[in-house]
């Protein structure tokens, strides 16, 4: 079980790297509001990360 954490762990930082070093710093203010937004069940904070990567993607 731990091993499947650690998988899990490393495809999250990977994703947040990938976002970043394409996107840049406010990719990861997205993603971090996306994600914040989600696990606290906050609509608001989790639609303006989804915003905020909808824009950052029609770039």
């Amino acid at each position: 079980m731990p091993l499947v954490y650690l998988a899990v762990a490393a495809l999250v930082i990977g994703f947040e790297q990938l976002i970043q070093w394409k996107y840049g710093p406010m990719g990861i203010i997205a993603f971090l509001a996306l994600s914040i937004g989600i696990k606290a069940r906050n609509t608001m904070i989790g639609g303006i990360g989804a915003v905020i990567l909808v824009m950052l993607l029609a770039h």
